[in-house]
């Protein structure tokens, strides 16, 4: 496929027909470009036209509509000229200038010098031209970033060509672009939101990722998971894949790829009898996405001039994409009530009436992300018990099976074959309840022996179901190990594919924490304060264009309201307006306002993070100790002497691993000074914040090199 629509020197350009040109770009545009595309075709062509006519005699490139697939969108113009790549967006016939639109000529620059290969050692100039604006910027500025890239500069059509003469001036003997430019390697690390995008409106996510040999690519784990599925269909058998992980190497992503080629296979409308589905037990991961995919579908549908309601988009993308509770009560409305013998029955009855009401035949295939997550059969039976959280939903008494098991026992229902896909992330277990990936392996082992298990070997590692699996798989002949089911490298840094390891070293005391640090700063900073003022100082300073940053801390935190940090309420809506909405809406993350909880952003990523060091967790006598607040005057430390305590203990190193993986280009943490005030009486004035509560967590981090801001 083209990277372009339109792409030739200035002369060719110049001699040209307009009509030409124009015909070029609509024969070439993937559908029906739109009236207001088309006439905005015609104002470029005409526009550059004037413009080029002062540097006919240089040895330049113009590429109409340039492709940036991360995006999703296309550069209006890219001039190659004289060494310096020009980015420019047009918005015709506008005389306004709008920070949105600023925002979007940057993130073009800025995706270009992170992904583009030959892009990244060039001058970039990004220049918005709203087409009737009257006046021009004055000030040519390299970025404070040293990155080679200009300061957005703003324009109408007639001064155009007097500010890319401007920037020529100030950056002359600038070495040439390749001349194979336009065909560079392209490699860049989308979110999972931008990912999640390009699978739903392109089946494909083949664009927007890494391909580079030193590179890990999930290609490799997606191919054999689809082998694994057809070999399930031809031999009319049940398998399983256990997927391994790294924080951020791209399990969700390689979910929903597989998802989607399944339920697609290259057709432009679903198969029906092979339609897979994506699960997640994460409630603002899936809400995320849907709100994501749906306003971007919505928003795709107006602009092409359709009739849709947004809840249509969402209802459309809700087949795809689910809670995986949501899945759990559709099955459970199928079942015999009350359960019998400890066994589980499909009640016909309710089985076509459930059918009738769309929720007929299970998938073949399904993919539950963050496997390690689901419900142990305690959790899951006493929610049923008592009906759902509020007691008024379905209750199901003495239900027999964990939440694995169940899902298991679900797609066994076919009569032909099925597959499950875990995907699982080592060490990332966040809850009371959650079992761990030894539950899924115990219900394989007692009930569902005839299914085939395809398994990651590090899934054997001591932070999967606590190193025991090669011993609870022992007796298991089904089983075959691969290590195309293991991601090794973290994509969502791509500053910094060491990042998991520094923070694995961080965490349990490794002395190569140091070494890491050092390798890793310089590409991803890691800075380290006590004052919150200065840590959002850092965050704004850093984030350009449309990037995300946002206040991160853990469920337990509880003495943030002094520091004006608040906790973002629960509730998915509240997730999707944080994660979502612009830097003008003040529920963004971007306001720095609301802090998000490990519960909140597991599975989902920002550009730069502020990690706000409570007292839950403090580092005393070169190890972890862990608190918790009784809600009014003191924290109590939870001494692991019971299960219970240890598992506890558990849940809160894994929500600090998990609020440390989730920048993508660089992070401040954030330890507090405490209240180190004393009344006048001599007692102290804060008792809840005492300075020794942080004091030996901040010496910890300094130790490890992390420089201070």
């Amino acid at each position: 496929m083209s990277r372009c629509l339109y792409n030739s020197s200035f002369r060719t350009f110049l001699n040209s027909d307009d009509n030409s040109i124009f015909g070029l770009l609509c024969e070439r545009y993937h559908g029906e470009a739109l009236t207001t595309t088309r006439e905005a075709w015609k104002s470029e062509i005409a526009i550059m036209k004037d413009v080029l006519h002062n540097f006919a005699d240089k040895q330049g490139q113009i590429i109409f509509e340039y492709d940036i697939p991360r995006l999703g969108k296309r550069i209006d113009v890219v001039l190659l000229l004289e060494g310096i790549v020009f980015c420019l967006e047009f918005k015709v016939g506008e005389s306004r200038i709008l920070e949105a639109d600023v925002d979007q000529v940057l993130d073009y620059a800025l995706d270009l010098k992170n992904f583009h290969k030959f892009s990244e050692d060039r001058i970039i100039a990004p220049i918005l031209i709203a087409t009737n604006h009257r006046n021009s910027s004055t000030n040519i500025q390299m970025s404070v970033y040293d990155d080679r890239v200009i300061n957005p500069l703003m324009t109408g059509k007639s001064g155009i060509s007097t500010l890319i003469n401007e920037v020529l001036k100030r950056f002359p003997n600038e070495t040439p672009v390749n001349p194979d430019w336009i065909i560079s390697p392209y490699a860049p690390t989308p979110t999972i939101i931008e990912a999640a995008k390009s699978l739903y409106e392109n089946h494909t996510v083949e664009d927007i990722t890494r391909h580079e040999a030193d590179k890990v690519s999930t290609d490799r784990t997606i191919a054999y998971i689809l082998d694994v599925i057809k070999k399930s269909k031809d031999a009319q058998e049940k398998s399983i894949c256990f997927v391994t992980g790294v924080p951020g190497a791209g399990k969700t992503l390689v979910g929903l790829d597989v998802a989607i080629k399944q339920t697609y296979q290259g057709q432009d409308e679903p198969i029906e009898e092979e339609q897979a589905v994506y699960l997640s037990g994460n409630g603002p991961l899936v809400a995320v996405l849907t709100e994501a995919l749906a306003q971007d579908n919505y928003k795709e549908c107006k602009d092409n001039g359709e009739k849709k309601k947004i809840t249509d988009s969402r209802r459309e993308v809700s087949k795809s994409i689910q809670i995986i509770h949501r899945y759990r009560d559709n099955m459970l409305a199928k079942i015999k009530n009350p359960v019998e013998n400890g066994v589980l029955e499909i009640d016909p009855a309710k089985a076509v009436k459930m059918a009738k009401s769309g929720f007929g035949e299970v998938e073949h295939v399904a993919i539950f992300d963050e496997a390690q997550r689901s419900w142990t059969h305690k959790r899951l039976a006493d929610y049923l018990k008592r009906g759902g959280t509020y007691g008024n939903k379905l209750k199901v008494p003495n239900f027999p099976l964990s939440e694995a098991a169940f899902l298991i026992w679900s797609l066994d229902q076919r009569e032909d074959w099925a597959t499950i896909v875990c995907l699982v992330g080592g060490g990332q277990e966040i809850n009371t309840g959650e079992a761990g990936i030894s539950e899924w392996i115990k219900a394989l082992n007692e009930q569902f022996p005839h299914w085939n298990v395809y398994i990651s070997p590090k899934l054997t590692d001591a932070e999967y179901a606590e190193g025991r699996v090669n011993e609870l798989l022992k007796d298991n002949s089904n089983v075959t190990y691969s290590e195309d089911l293991h991601l090794s490298v973290s994509l969502r840094s791509y500053r910094a594919e060491k990042l998991s390891a520094f923070v694995h070293a961080l965490l349990s005391f490794d002395k190569n924490a140091v070494t890491l640090y050092d390798e890793i700063k310089d590409k991803y900073p890691i800075v380290l304060t006590r004052d919150m003022t200065k840590a959002r100082k850092w965050l704004h300073s850093k984030v350009r264009g449309t990037e995300r940053t946002g206040v991160l801390v853990t469920k337990e935190s509880a003495r943030f309201k002094p520091l004006a940090v608040h906790v973002l309420p629960s509730g998915d809506e509240n997730a999707v307006h944080w994660f979502l909405d612009d830097k003008t809406d003040v529920r963004s993350s971007n306001y720095l306002e609301d802090a998000a909880t490990e519960i909140q952003v597991q599975g989902l990523e920002l550009d730069y993070t502020c990690l706000l060091w409570d007292a839950d967790m403090r580092y005393e006598n070169e190890e972890w100790h862990f608190y918790r607040f009784n809600g009014q005057s003191k924290w109590t430390e939870q001494i692991a002497n019971t299960e219970s305590k240890q598992e506890l203990q558990k849940y809160m190193l894994n929500a600090y691993r998990v609020l440390l993986t989730r920048a993508r280009a660089g992070m401040v943490i954030c330890v507090p000074t405490g209240n180190p005030n004393k009344t006048v009486s001599g007692f102290w004035e804060d008792s809840t914040r005492l300075p020794e509560f942080y004091d030996g967590t901040y010496q910890y981090l300094k130790s490890l090199g992390i420089e201070e801001i």
